[in-house]
């Protein structure tokens, strides 16, 4: 499968003034894979070391004379190591002490080396016993796959071309194929492994097997790098499916233990967030730049890093995600707020708050940063596509900063002057584009 990333990874191989590379990104989402296919395409040789349970990798960084631990991976690994020509690869380098703290070495002693190293955000962000160097890498931030990359990995591509540019008339010739594709995604997620088995197989029984198993390990995992949040991360991960659900998707910490107040589980969901299990959206009390500036941090909601995983953890049955329009519309639209999130995550830098008016219901689902302007941004699942909310923030509440909404919907490109209707299935695109034309 080729990845976004790939392209970022080939500009660091290429970049003056590289450093040692720290991809990052929670469990399973395809850092190994993508790191291992870079080092075969793009150098002579690949040297690859997995420090996971490894006693060569546990006794390689007794210090910090580099010349020696190039010398023993050579060694070990019985390859070649050539500057210029080599990628040295470290998987899992958390699990070793001094493993992170030697990168600032390998930058300032052998700078030609090519090093990349992979890590969970899980470990990394809980290394307490050694010093980051900072300054002294490059990090790169890998996500979930996004719905370009799955059309791509389906044999796609030139459709997903097609939504990358924008080409609204030939979405609409195609829009039944990208509701299909999109209704499966929603099922399926970005975790590499689970898209690889609906591809090969088209079984719902063998992806959700996987999504169990991803779940799982995420689970056991609480327990490994926590001992004193053990208890309360579970309870906070397990009250996300009943938060989404509400039509007013603000976290409720009542939801996680009656009674209970922020102090006692503020840690446990930053934890998660560290950790890239979840993203957290903040309340913002005006539409006006730099949000950060009206962030309300007593105010929040919480969605999972993938739409495919929060499906299994919602115990959604695979039939309502894949026939009809169930998938869409199920759970008052939880999932289609977690897939635009998602993908505006994953492919760009910008940053996602939501709206909400003091003493009324009226809310809007994320006001995105772009570049040059806030974006209020309304998620449509269903057929149904009033937008009452967002007329009035963009038409009445603030109308003096003449704003644009967006909405995503089912509905085909519309721009009705204060506002532009894009299909869910070109979200990822359009904000791509943002993005990148005010840079």
């Amino acid at each position: 499968m080729e990845r976004a990333v790939y392209k970022q990874l080939v500009e660091w191989k290429n970049a003056v003034g590289r450093k040692p590379l720290m991809l990052l990104g929670a469990r399973q989402v395809g850092k190994t894979y993508v790191l291992k296919q870079f080092g075969t395409r793009e150098f002579k040789n690949l040297v690859y070391v997995n420090c996971h349970n490894n006693e060569f990798a546990t006794n390689l960084f007794s210090d910090f004379d580099i010349e020696r631990i190039v010398y023993q991976i050579g060694i070990q690994t019985e390859q070649q190591i050539v500057p210029g020509e080599t990628l040295l690869v470290m998987d899992e380098i958390q699990e070793v002490h001094n493993g992170i703290a030697s990168l600032k070495y390998f930058c300032e002693n052998k700078p030609d080396l090519h090093v990349a190293v992979a890590g969970s955000l899980l470990g990394i962000s809980l290394k307490e016993d050694e010093s980051f160097p900072v300054g002294k890498v490059n990090t790169l931030r890998m996500y979930p796959m996004t719905f370009s990359e799955f059309l791509a990995a389906s044999n796609r591509e030139k459709l997903g071309e097609a939504i990358d540019s924008l080409d609204y008339d030939t979405m609409r010739l195609f829009d039944s194929e990208c509701i299909e594709r999109l209704r499966q995604y929603f099922f399926t997620g970005g975790m590499p492994e689970a898209v690889a088995k609906w591809l090969e197989t088209q079984n719902p029984l063998a992806v959700r097997k996987i999504h169990h198993e991803i779940l799982d390990a995420y689970y056991m995992d609480f327990s490994k790098h926590t001992k004193t949040e053990v208890q309360r991360i579970r309870m906070v991960w397990g009250s996300i499916p009943a938060q989404l659900a509400k039509e007013n998707k603000k976290f409720i910490f009542g939801m996680v233990k009656k009674g209970a107040r922020a102090a006692q589980f503020e840690t446990a969901i930053q934890w998660l967030v560290d950790a890239g299990l979840v993203i957290k959206v903040h309340r913002c009390s005006a539409p006006r730049l730099p949000l950060k500036f009206y962030m309300d941090h007593s105010a929040f909601k919480i969605y999972l890093l993938d739409c495919g995983l929060l499906a299994t953890l919602c115990e959604t049955q695979p039939s309502d995600m894949l026939l009809g329009d169930n998938a869409f519309v199920e759970f008052k639209g939880a999932f289609a707020e977690n897939y635009v999130l998602q993908q505006i995550t994953a492919s760009t830098p910008m940053s996602v708050y939501y709206y909400s008016k003091d003493g009324s219901t009226q809310e809007v689902d994320f006001l995105v940063q772009s570049p040059d302007r806030v974006i209020p941004l309304e998620v449509k699942a269903e057929e149904n596509v009033k937008s009452k909310s967002l007329s009035t923030f963009v038409n009445e509440d603030f109308k003096s900063l003449n704003l644009k909404g967006l909405r995503c919907s089912m509905k085909p490109y519309i721009d009705q002057g204060w506002m532009e209707n894009i299909p869910l299935y070109a979200v990822e695109a359009f904000f791509s584009k943002a993005a990148s034309s005010a840079r």
